[in-house]
């Protein structure tokens, strides 16, 4: 009988702390749902006592999702410990994550502290969690370059204090699969009530052994994976969920573990987190690239002609992306019911208001192109659910000109600005349309963010593919993502610009 591993998604924490991929409230609830439905056992929510914003946004995830353990990360001091369980208490098994370094390094350097001081405060703060909830985890950080007896040490105090979890992390993708999976081995034979906790390992991606050292600390005795969509986090990311769900679900006779993942959920999870967050999954991205299912030398061809397995390890089908065979192609002559099936087939539940929006949308788009993809569908409907949360700046009209040598590319703007009952109008100059456009937002706003990224894609094949356009906007130490789509590339340039605007102008309210 296989055994169950227990899947810790901290997408929502260590994969928010990646350079652009801030989330709003709204959006970080909206993953976690997803989160739940993919069939994760635990969602870190956030890190409660580092700023206020993220205290609102844990206690609303706990408050609304029901179906999984809601975890908040608090360093081993009482006040991160408390304001942590403040935000999960309301959660369905609410659990305090609390971590300490534990490597000789981290130690000196860091901490300040000796060995048996970061002992004792690892003890008082898991003591301190167990008196508010029995679901406890302690993280020995730095753990794959800590002491072996020294980790062994303090794991057996932690367990004895009342940790029902202890995370063994790699924090700095420092490990080898080989002596990680050795460490696991050493531990549990070595800690004499070890049986009394479940181990976990969290390991970052620096030297791209994530996923290599999570599933080798699987094969050794761990029951837990700390993971991340699409392996988004600090530096280099961390293991990708989706490589270890799918290497366990592949290899399942080797490893002859299970978890509670649905992997026909992972292509449209880790789809929702990359139109949430503006950027792009990778082409060649393991398991959800563009290319991971894509053959193009001709042996490999006339091999999947002939038998799929002879170069698919797995089915596109597997992981929930439908094969261009089973697409559903929606048209202007389309039925709400049809288009109410697409939206679920993706992994959407929306209310009657925003459906007819959608529909709405769906017939204007048919009416400029013949046909509306899945691809359409989904930004279609992400605009939706993302529409009109945090917008100060709301642009009413846009016209361009490309320019030639006698005349520069001009854009003339009216923005809607909230409270102000005059809408504003300027004209200006630039490089070219885009810069123009971009040029008069910022003369408009009062605004001069720097634009760390800007990237436009097609999201459908064909001429009249809708342009889908991200924007990276930097101002005041704040970073912030918009992404838009628009049959129009100008105006989705436009638009994707504002809603970053409208995203810093909503953190800067919330730092």
């Amino acid at each position: 009988m296989a055994e169950r591993v227990y899947i810790f998604d901290t997408t929502l924490r260590d994969g928010e702390q990646s350079p652009g991929a801030s989330m709003t409230q709204a959006e970080k609830i909206d993953l976690a749902k997803q989160l739940e439905s993919l069939g994760v056992d635990i969602i870190e929510a956030g890190f409660p006592a580092a700023s206020e914003g993220d205290f609102e946004a844990v206690k609303m995830i706990a408050r609304q999702v029901k179906g999984v353990s809601v975890a908040g990360l608090a360093r081993a001091v009482a006040s991160d410990i408390d304001r942590a369980y403040e935000a999960i208490k309301d959660a369905a098994n609410p659990r305090i994550h609390t971590f300490i370094s534990t490597s000789d390094l981290h130690m000196k350097h860091k901490l300040r502290k000796s060995p048996e001081e970061v002992a004792d405060m690892a003890v008082a703060a898991v003591a301190h969690a167990v008196s508010l909830t029995k679901n406890v985890e302690f993280s020995a950080e730095d753990a794959s370059r800590s002491d072996w007896e020294f980790l062994a040490h303090i794991t057996e105090r932690t367990i004895a204090a009342g940790a029902t979890t202890i995370n063994i992390p790699d924090t700095v993708g420092y490990a080898q699969p080989f002596e990680f999976a050795e460490l696991i081995r050493y531990l549990l034979a070595k800690v004499p009530n070890s049986g009394k906790a479940i181990f976990s390992v969290h390991c970052h991606n620096d030297l791209g052994l994530g996923a290599a050292n999570t599933l080798a600390a699987l094969h050794a005795g761990a029951r837990q994976a700390e993971v991340t969509l699409c392996g988004i986090g600090e530096r280099a990311g961390n293991a990708a969920l989706e490589e270890v769900i799918m290497a366990l679900h592949t290899r399942k006779s080797l490893y002859n573990l299970e978890t509670a993942v649905k992997p026909e959920h992972i292509f449209r999870s880790c789809r929702r987190l990359s139109k949430i967050i503006g950027l792009q999954i990778p082409k060649y991205k393991a398991i959800v690239g563009g290319n991971a299912f894509a053959h193009e030398a001709g042996i490999h061809q006339d091999g999947m002609l002939k038998n799929r397995l002879t170069y698919e390890i797995m089915t596109p089908e597997s992981i929930g992306r439908a094969s261009e065979d089973s697409e559903i192609v929606l048209g202007k002559h389309s039925g709400r019911h049809a288009l109410v099936t697409k939206i679920e087939a993706l992994g959407y539940n929306l209310d009657d208001k925003q459906t007819t929006y959608v529909f709405e949308a769906v017939k204007a788009l048919a009416d400029k192109k013949k046909h509306v993809s899945g691809e359409d569908l989904e930004a279609l409907v992400l605009e939706e659910l993302y529409r009109g949360q945090e917008d100060t700046f709301e642009l009413k009209r846009l016209s361009v000109m490309c320019g030639n040598m006698d005349l520069p590319p001009t854009a003339a703007v009216v923005l809607r600005v909230k409270g102000e009952e005059t809408d504003r109008k300027l004209a200006d100059f630039g490089i070219g349309p885009v810069d123009a456009a971009f040029n008069v937002i910022n003369k408009i706003t009062g605004r001069k963010p720097q634009l760390k990224l800007f990237n436009i894609n097609a999201i459908s094949g064909g001429a009249d593919a809708q342009g889908e356009v991200t924007v990276i906007l930097e101002e005041d130490g704040l970073r912030a993502v918009g992404a838009s789509l628009d049959e129009d590339i100008i105006g989705a340039c436009a638009k994707a610009y504002l809603k970053a605007l409208n995203r810093l102008e909503f953190r800067k309210g919330h730092k």
